[in-house]
């Protein structure tokens, strides 16, 4: 009796200690912050019975695949799946759907994996674009998860399709991340098609394929972060406050936006990305600044630093304007393209340089060679209007000119054919009236009057009605 009551608890300290001792190795597992999917796509076309150094290349391409996917089941939060292509018809059925997922997505199925690739030979086609599209079949309907492909081919696509539209495609879906490819037995051809489905990497031998698997892996896995630093016209990282965009380089969509920050000592803060991306980095100001395909280290911390010196344009008005809201229209110097149409009453930073201001008073009024400069702020205001003042009811057709210092007109204003004794604020300067009523008979009973403007006055001008 003594003997079976020492038995179990002998038996009950085992499962208890083997229980605390799983879920401590469990808990020690490193953990991936957001749920992460691997697909895992392998060419067993017939091409790959090939000779490899002192294998095959499809002996090499399993045995290396199952010893990485075996070390996979130390992270939590990852999901693997195999599909595997070209190993279900021989090549002389010509079939381009040889395609199929082996192994589903689920946790803990590294094991399940390993068996099945054991178990494939090469057959068949390279049907690599149908693949791709299968695959977005493959990763569960799940928008928070990263979705990485990591393609092991040694051929190219042999069924006439187009896998980068076919990659590129998905991933403007969001089905799947920048996939991983890798070339083995590497052909020059190989690059120029397959640069354009992902990344690639060429596996020229067999020690350089073991350690593209791995650095593929590293990439996928591991933590990586960016600071940005951005400095004014003397180099010192202290411009802040700005937007900040990475943007997909592939799809040329945002991945993530941010408002730079710099903490109490005057450090950017670090940021999280996603190091499977190629990112171009898009800082928000006015003109915007860009940098493409940022080289980023993943699994490391990575800093940039940006020259974005700038300076602030002061659009000043004193009081309310007859105008209303007056906004003038920003343009780098001697370019078209419009940068903003800054309101009056407003200040703006703008990269240091010169600007092309047009002010939309009546008439506008063209300032070029504006020079913003670092740290510093430029003002620019406009003359006080005057109003032309036309007391009378009318019905007509006419125009205002301006009249330079040579007596040159340029048209300016088309007056309402209806006039409701009109008042309208202009710019200082010498203008003419011209107008016919609606009733006169003739072109010769055009009304031509020659009048002033002055800021801050009215000008009367009666209009002849015959």
């Amino acid at each position: 009796m003594l003997a079976s009551r020492l038995l179990f608890f002998v038996c009950l300290l085992f499962c208890l200690f083997g229980n605390i001792t799983a879920q401590a190795q469990a808990n020690n597992r490193p953990e991936i912050p957001r749920k992460t999917r691997i697909l895992f796509m392998l060419d067993m076309s017939g091409s790959m019975l090939a000779k490899w150094e002192n294998s095959t290349r499809t002996e090499v391409a399993k045995n290396l695949l199952s010893k990485l996917v075996d070390s996979l089941q130390q992270y939590q939060n990852l999901e693997l799946a195999l599909r595997v292509y070209g190993h279900l018809y021989g090549r002389e059925s010509n079939n381009c759907q040889d395609s199929k997922l082996e192994v589903p997505f689920a946790e803990n199925n590294e094991k399940q994996i390993i068996n099945r690739l054991k178990t494939i030979t090469p057959k068949g086609n390279t049907p690599i674009t149908y693949s791709i599209t299968q695959s977005a079949n493959d990763f569960p309907a799940d928008k928070t998860a990263r979705n990485i492909i990591i393609l092991i081919t040694d051929g190219l696509e042999s069924c006439g399709g187009d896998p980068c539209a076919a990659s590129l495609a998905l991933q403007k879906k969001n089905i799947f991340l920048r996939p991983f490819v890798i070339g083995i037995g590497a052909d020059t051809q190989f690059e120029q098609q397959f640069s354009c489905v992902g990344q690639y990497f060429n596996a020229a031998d067999i020690n350089a394929f073991n350690s593209i698997l791995k650095q593929v892996v590293d990439i996928a896995l591991s933590k990586t972060t960016v600071a940005i630093e951005l400095k004014d016209d003397r180099g010192r990282p202290v411009e802040t406050n700005v937007n900040l965009t990475l943007l997909n380089s592939l799809t040329n969509e945002p991945e993530y936006n941010y408002v730079h920050y710099l903490d109490q000592n005057g450090k950017p803060d670090n940021l999280d990305i996603d190091a499977v991306i190629s990112y171009d980095l898009v800082i928000n100001t006015v003109p915007p600044t860009i940098l493409p395909r940022l080289d980023i280290k993943p699994g490391k911390h990575n800093v940039f630093s940006v020259p974005i010196p700038q300076g602030t344009l002061h659009l000043r008005q004193d009081g309310p304007s007859p105008y209303g809201q007056v906004q003038a229209l920003v343009r780098e110097n001697n370019l078209e393209k419009t940068l903003l149409a800054q309101p009056f009453g407003s200040r703006q930073k703008y990269l240091t340089g010169n600007y092309d201001l047009e002010i939309l008073t009546l008439p506008r009024i063209y300032m070029q060679d504006v020079a913003v400069k670092a740290g510093l702020m430029t003002t620019v205001t406009y003359p006080a209007p005057g109003i032309l003042s036309i007391p009378s009811d009318m019905q007509g057709y006419g125009s205002l000119y301006t009249i330079d210092n040579s007596g040159q007109q340029t048209w300016v204003y088309n007056l309402p054919e209806v006039i409701n004794k009109l008042n309208l604020p202009l710019q200082p300067g010498n203008y003419r009236l011209v107008y016919r009523s609606k009733f006169a008979r003739g072109s010769k009973f055009t009304d031509v009057q020659d009048f002033t403007i002055r800021s801050a006055i009215t000008t009367t001008v009666k209009l002849f009605t015959k």
